[in-house]
């Protein structure tokens, strides 16, 4: 079995191993990554980009099908599955050689190897390669970027039925009849709309009270109606305690509710709980890596584990995950080990994200929840997309933007929810860096009719909130 040496070993080809690799590479140094499956990681192969790919499919039809409420002939379209899964592929694969191009023949210094890595000490590791050799690695830093894997709950009948995870639903070939939908999170509603606006019956079952947990209860009032009105099916505070599959092929689950047991069938199955970090076949019992109760990696601000020289990067050391956070973890890395001046620390930054439903939701900084939780005072204003011209000119009417100002009449955080609500999103976090005052957004010259015109008048019922029971 050769040993090599290296000074950088990257384990997992994910959205902050990869620019690592090439930044590493750059500054001299030798570096080997080591990808178990597909090079580009969840964000390419199985999450952002296909995800939001065929969700530019399913907007086409839903075009199609309201084209009367624009003046002209509606049309039921033909969803030819097969050939939106083609274009999915070819976007995804074009981004896949995109970065087997950056990796391989852009940068000398990077070996790739594709197989599994299992430590053997602190910084070595065996990696049993895809052709059946074996190679004992060692380096001097060693970067784990294995990501997360589908939660499978522990529900009685589940493992004995071929439920599908997202990854497989994003490969079917053709339309599910009735996709039944185990979970309420942000990956439950994209994949709710999606396949509702393909053709399919859509029912999602959630085990809470409300979808989207973490959101604030107008936020998750208004995304219900808004799934609702197009013909989804929500089931809350269901807790499905068995899963079964006929010889006719219908799943059916038996879950106990506030009114007692309810059975929903359907067709397809697909489980969106949550994920698992990649961690249980890495051996880093052997490295000394230690992990919380959760199986995520434990880091320190410079996501350094509990071993010198040994880091965990993206989804797999736990915390928000989001291929944008996981990119700034490769910043916070390249800044404190190649770059001079202060340390750069992966705690207190900020936290922007979207549901790429239609309207899409977004958030950054505080939401009420989170801001009476921490005992900041605050006052809010709530503006109907509706009074926004350019949401009346484009038919685009349905949701709100709210904002929290602080007693320094700064802003502590937006939700909007609304069409392109991840870009309006974006707004609220550059005048949040630029640490501006409301009262200057409000006599801001903007450019006519843009979505940008509603931060002229967000802030103008600005009031102290209601105080809650």
């Amino acid at each position: 079995m050769p040993n090599t040496s290296y000074d950088a070993l990257i384990i997992g080809s994910g959205q902050a191993g990869n620019p690592l690799a090439t930044t590493l590479a750059d500054a001299g140094q030798r570096v080997v990554l080591v990808e178990e499956n597909l090079l580009g990681g969840s964000c390419i192969n199985y999450g952002c980009t296909p995800t939001k790919a065929m969700l530019a499919s399913a907007e086409r039809a839903h075009q199609l099908r309201t084209a009367g409420d624009y003046g002209l002939q509606p049309v039921k379209p033909a969803v030819d599955m097969a050939a939106v899964v083609a274009r999915k592929n070819h976007i995804v694969q074009a981004m896949r050689e995109g970065v087997r191009s950056n990796l391989t023949q852009e940068r000398q210094g990077i070996t790739v190897l594709h197989g599994q890595a299992t430590f053997v000490g602190p910084r070595t590791v065996r990696v049993a390669l895809a052709g059946g050799e074996t190679q004992r690695l060692t380096a001097k830093k060693v970067f784990i970027n294995t990501g997360t894997r589908a939660a499978i709950p522990d529900i009685e009948g589940l493992q004995d039925v071929p439920f599908l995870t997202t990854t497989q639903l994003l490969d079917l070939p053709e339309v599910p009849e009735h996709l039944l939908i185990l979970g309420g999170g942000y990956i439950g509603l994209e994949f709710s709309q999606m396949y509702r606006r393909f053709g399919s019956r859509v029912t999602i079952i959630e085990a809470g009270r409300q979808l989207l947990e973490r959101e604030d209860d107008d936020a998750c009032q208004a995304l219900t109606e808004v799934l609702e009105a197009e013909g989804v099916e929500i089931v809350l505070g269901a807790e499905v305690r068995r899963v079964s599959r006929s010889e006719a092929g219908v799943f059916t689950l038996t879950a106990h509710t506030a009114t007692g047991e309810r059975r929903l069938r359907g067709t397809h199955l697909l489980v969106a709980t949550g994920r698992v970090p990649n961690t249980d076949t890495l051996g880093l019992d052997q490295a000394g890596v230690q992990l919380d109760e959760k199986g995520y990696i434990q880091v320190n601000a410079r996501l350094e584990t509990t071993v010198r020289g040994v880091y965990a990067l993206g989804d797999v050391h736990g915390g928000p995950q989001f291929t944008h956070i996981s990119y700034d973890d490769y910043r916070v890395v390249r800044a404190n080990l190649l770059h001079r001046g202060p340390r750069r620390s992966a705690r207190q930054r900020p936290l922007p994200y979207c549901v790429f439903t239609e309207p899409q939701l977004g958030r950054i900084g505080l939401n009420e929840q989170q801001a009476r939780e921490q005992g900041i005072a605050y006052r809010v204003a709530t503006l109907p997309v509706s009074t926004i011209g350019r949401a009346r000119q484009t038919g685009r009417t349905t949701g709100f933007w709210k904002v929290l100002v602080g007693e320094d009449d700064r802003l502590l955080g937006a939700t909007v929810l609304c069409a392109e609500g991840g870009e309006i999103m974006s707004m609220f976090q550059l005048i949040m860096a630029g640490r501006l005052k409301y009262e200057q957004l409000q006599n801001m010259v903007l450019a006519h009719p843009t979505w940008a015109e509603g931060l002229n008048n967000v802030f103008r019922e600005l009031q102290k909130p209601e105080l809650k029971a």
